[in-house]
């Protein structure tokens, strides 16, 4: 049995990250996000081309977390707030016991293990807190950067999507340490 319910919403805090949900208050740091040319290289997904597209995102993400089909965190520096990235979890399965991750961290903060700091209190969020027994992830070929976030998590690569897109998946047996 899932526990999926979004209401209060989560707030997640590592060593040095808050995890929250977004507000318009981020608008020109998903427009900044999300019409960045090098994070949207391995994305299949519309670009955003105006803040007020930033707007309409936010907005949407926020009535998704309302009605509990996904939940979305803006990942950012605890103590100072600078926000960094996102990460989401969505295409829920009850019959699986199942969801799917995504994230996106922006150019300036990558290498520096901000991510997997993210994704790992995300991880632990999805199997003690909601559930789950599986995470399912999809990557591009190219994205290395990606494609070694989830080997460090032990998730295993089990079949290609389509051209370039490979689909990884992690269990709560693989997870647990």
């Amino acid at each position: 049995m899932t526990n999926k319910d979004f209401t209060p919403f989560p707030i997640l805090t590592t060593e040095r990250l808050t995890l929250r949900q977004l507000s318009t208050d981020d608008r020109q740091s998903i427009f900044a996000l999300r019409s960045d040319e090098e994070i949207n290289r391995y994305l299949n997904r519309q670009v955003a081309c105006s803040v007020e597209d930033a707007i309409k995102f936010i907005n949407m993400i926020n009535e998704n977390i309302k009605t509990n089909n996904s939940i979305y965190w803006a990942i950012t520096l605890t103590g100072i707030g600078t926000f960094v990235g996102t990460i989401c979890l969505f295409d829920f399965s009850n019959e699986n016991s199942s969801c799917e991750i995504g994230y996106e961290l922006m150019t300036k903060f990558q290498g520096q293990g901000i991510m997997k700091e993210a994704a790992e209190k995300v991880i632990e969020y999805v199997f003690q807190t909601l559930q789950f027994k599986k995470i399912v992830a999809f990557t591009h070929d190219d994205n290395q950067d990606s494609t070694k976030l989830l080997a460090r998590f032990n998730f295993i690569k089990s079949i290609k999507e389509n051209a370039g897109v490979n689909i990884y998946t992690l269990t709560y047996l693989n997870w647990q340490r």
